[in-house]
């Protein structure tokens, strides 16, 4: 639901990132209109996010008897810096999102999930090399067969991205050793054979919760 809605705004948004500089008259107004609407929005959902995370951290604080989590999850997953941070993230709101998950770090840092996060956040920013450095400290430590994939394949789009197509494919092919059952490096993998398409990478972050 989220998704369809901000690929519509981010649409409306490029469009008037391309238009505005040369736009006049009626055009320039209507744009200027478009602009107007998109913050209103943006401010909108961002209020109302807030203010409902506020309300599930005060039941969280006050419930007498709060949730039962799984006793899988892992314990920052509570914490509501992380929950923050998440909201954030699924706004694509990368920014604030990475600040968040900073905040979680100083209480768990040895946390590869937040940290795995912070690396997400920067790939969408376009920090390539903020995310590597990220990604290449926690992928020693990644036991999980999932998380070891995510990790590949995030470091096989970096190298797309930086014309090494070689060691591109070298890492979505670990990656696809790692867990087959993850669809982005065999994805990622024909975009940098065929030289066209959009990298997949993040997509499966939140199943590891």
């Amino acid at each position: 639901m989220f998704q369809h809605v901000f690929a519509e705004m981010n649409n409306m948004l490029d469009e008037i990132v391309k238009h505005y500089p040369a736009a006049k008259g009626p055009q320039k107004q209507a744009l200027v209109q478009n602009w107007n609407m998109l913050k209103s929005m943006s401010e909108g959902i961002l209020e109302e996010w807030l203010h409902f995370e506020e309300k599930m951290a005060i039941f969280r604080e006050s419930a007498v008897s709060p949730p039962v989590f799984p006793p899988t999850e892992a314990p920052e997953l509570q914490l509501d810096a992380f929950v923050r941070g998440q909201g954030y993230y699924k706004l694509l709101m990368f920014q604030p999102a990475i600040q968040q998950f900073e905040a979680a770090a100083l209480i768990f840092p040895d946390s590869l999930l937040i940290k795995l996060y912070i690396a997400m956040s920067y790939m969408y920013l376009g920090q390539t090399s903020q995310a590597s450095d990220v990604l290449v400290s926690i992928l020693p430590l990644a036991d999980d067969r999932k998380l070891r994939a995510i990790i590949y394949n995030a470091l096989g789009c970096i190298e797309v991205l930086n014309g090494q197509q070689r060691k591109a494919e070298e890492h979505f092919v670990l990656a696809m050793q790692s867990d087959p059952t993850l669809p982005d490096p065999m994805i990622n993998m024909e975009v940098c054979k065929q030289n066209c398409g959009e990298l997949q990478y993040g997509s499966q972050l939140i199943s590891l919760l």
